[in-house]
């Protein structure tokens, strides 16, 4: 298996320390088996997120282990740092994780295991009767756990947790999903519109934490507002009102759910 990481990041060097800290040692056994590769996606960071990053990893010499960097020049949003760095995964396994890690990297062997041959994504889930949440101020989860239980209605039952970023991709879905957004709903988008289109997912129990350096880049009002449009858009789609394109229609064709 060969393995593309994507973190995108905005203003997160203070967590560059940690990010070395917790998340090479787990690279480097993955890579003692496959081959892995690491994009780091700056974001237009106004602090020295890209310096640091580079001074962090840029000089790593691991067998089968290679770290690449990109770099938007302005702030661009979340779905715009995962668009450019599934446009720069080579892997046959696309993963993306949040640089605060507020999902314990150490779980990244785990979730790779999860991706059954059967099985299109594995998608990281504290709201899980499993999973677990731990320190994470209330409004926050709130929202999260709102939008997720609207989600289940619209499209599965079976997914407790929509709105995780820490997520496992084999890379047909990242190259045929066709997704708009360039903020905080790109994870959501694409995972909603590749069930929609008929990808199998599996769903990991997981840990959420509340991070430790920073604060969180996420606009709640915003990424709420962002949320209801999409929902009501689901709902066209569902009943057939109003549906809207799934993947990236090959030689002039469109898929539909």
């Amino acid at each position: 298996m060969d393995l593309s990481v994507i973190i995108p990041c905005y203003n997160e060097a203070e967590n560059v320390p940690k990010i070395q800290r917790e998340l090479l040692p787990v690279l480097a056994w993955l890579a003692k088996t496959s081959s892995v590769e690491v994009i780091f996606v700056d974001d237009g960071s106004q602090d020295n997120t890209w310096q640091a990053f580079h001074a962090a990893f840029a000089n790593k010499k691991i067998a089968n282990l290679d770290f690449r960097f990109e770099k938007h020049e302005h702030n661009r949003g979340l779905g715009a740092a995962l668009r450019t760095g599934f446009a720069a995964a080579r892997g046959n396994v696309v993963m993306t994780t949040d640089s605060d890690g507020t999902y314990a990297f150490a779980e990244i062997p785990s979730m790779l295991s999860s991706l059954k041959p059967d099985m299109d994504i594995v998608v990281a889930s504290p709201y899980h009767p499993k999973g677990k949440v731990v320190g994470v101020p209330a409004y926050r989860l709130l929202f999260s756990r709102g939008s997720s239980m609207i989600y289940r209605l619209l499209v599965s039952w079976n997914l407790h947790t929509y709105t995780s970023l820490f997520r496992v991709y084999r890379r047909h879905v990242i190259k045929s999903i066709q997704f708009e957004s360039d903020g905080f709903l790109a994870g959501t988008e694409i995972l909603v519109k590749a069930m929609l289109a008929g990808y199998q997912f599996s769903e990991y129990p997981a840990v959420l934490y509340s991070r430790v350096f920073g604060e969180s880049k996420a606009k709640i009002m915003r990424t709420i507002k962002a949320h209801l449009r999409f929902q009501f858009r689901v709902l066209l789609h569902r009943l057939h009102i109003a549906p809207f394109s799934l993947v990236h229609a090959p030689e002039g064709s469109e898929r539909w759910a």
